[in-house]
């Protein structure tokens, strides 16, 4: 049975390869660049290459995109062609072939407005039933893939599950102000509170939904670590979340001290996994309780695929001003 995965040069694909090849499964990887994890170099909005892509393939996850970094160097026609014509392209080819599920990789900055509450506001808590208001070409063309991928489940029956992740790129961040404040890995344990997964759990969930998407028919699902916060916390985190976090961790201003590493005065969204957890039957390792387990053995928080796959950055161009151009 093989497994298709598109974007196999980027974090996410070479990160997913590799583990269907160690679960000795037969894996296809597509991507436009070689890599070592690429077996077919091609766009994924040429049809004809895309239906050959397909030939004998049972699964499909499609994690092939333009990002979000991509938004100052790409126009948006190239986002529309890649985003949208790329995963018709797809889906028109997984129902042709008889494909019998097609996991969709989808982002939560498709959230866009609706993860900035306004001053003074709690924080957002973010799950499924939350409006996605994009503010930008990556979020219009998200939006607009996933429900190509729910018109396809819907009329041609093919099964089609969406995956909304958090971060788990290793990059720096693209905030000049947040790259300042705090060093890489302190911002990464922080963003396990409430906005982040580490790659092995994100690849966990993909797999996951692949099995699940013939029950399933159809579903969009946040991936993202395991929040501690309840819902009931929104207006606390907002004002002082270092406190909320306090309150739950008690040791945790000592273990980070440790590092020299300092907790978020305030969080203004939290996402919330739960759903995927219930229908996926996916279980998340690595959240901010593992990350203080992790300081108290001295250990590296980030599994050894994040590790292995490490940073790749997005452009074969450097910028002088951070890892990647950001339009304000």
């Amino acid at each position: 049975m093989t497994v298709l995965v598109t974007g196999s040069a980027g974090h996410l694909g070479e990160a997913l390869v590799r583990r269907l090849q160690a679960d000795g499964r037969e894996v296809r990887g597509l991507d436009i660049k070689p890599s070592p994890y690429t077996h077919v170099v091609g766009s994924i909005h040429d049809e004809a290459f895309v239906r050959d892509a397909m030939s004998g393939v049972a699964q499909v996850i499609h994690s092939a995109t333009l990002h979000k970094p991509h938004v100052a160097t790409h126009s948006k026609r190239e986002f529309v062609d890649t985003n949208v014509g790329g995963t018709v392209a797809l889906l028109e080819a997984a129902v042709a072939h008889g494909v019998r599920s097609f996991v969709f990789t989808s982002t939560t900055s498709a959230f866009g407005a609706a993860l900035s509450p306004a001053p003074g506001e709690p924080a957002a808590w973010i799950d499924e039933d939350v409006a996605p208001i994009p503010k930008n070409i990556y979020g219009a063309t998200k939006i607009a893939a996933e429900g190509m991928c729910e018109l396809v489940a819907r009329k041609d029956k093919l099964p089609v599950l969406v995956l909304r992740t958090s971060r788990f790129f290793p990059e720096d961040d693209d905030n000049a102000h947040v790259r300042s404040a705090y060093d890489t890995a302190n911002m990464q344990a922080n963003e396990l509170l409430y906005r982040r997964a580490d790659i092995e759990d994100i690849v966990e969930a993909h797999l996951a939904a692949l099995e699940r998407a013939p029950a399933l028919r159809f579903g969009r699902y946040i991936v993202s670590a395991t929040p501690p916060f309840v819902r009931g916390d929104v207006a606390e985190l907002r004002r002082d979340a270092a406190g909320v976090v306090r309150r739950l961790f008690p040791d945790a201003d000592a273990l980070y001290a440790t590092r020299g590493w300092r907790l978020l005065p305030s969080l203004d969204r939290v996402y919330d996994s739960g759903r995927a957890t219930r229908d996926l039957g996916w279980r998340p390792k690595r959240d901010f309780a593992f990350v203080l387990d992790c300081l108290r053995r001295g250990e590296d928080f980030r599994s050894e695929m994040a590790r292995v796959v490490g940073v790749k950055g997005y452009h074969d161009a450097v910028f002088e001003d951070g890892p990647y151009p950001v339009l304000g």
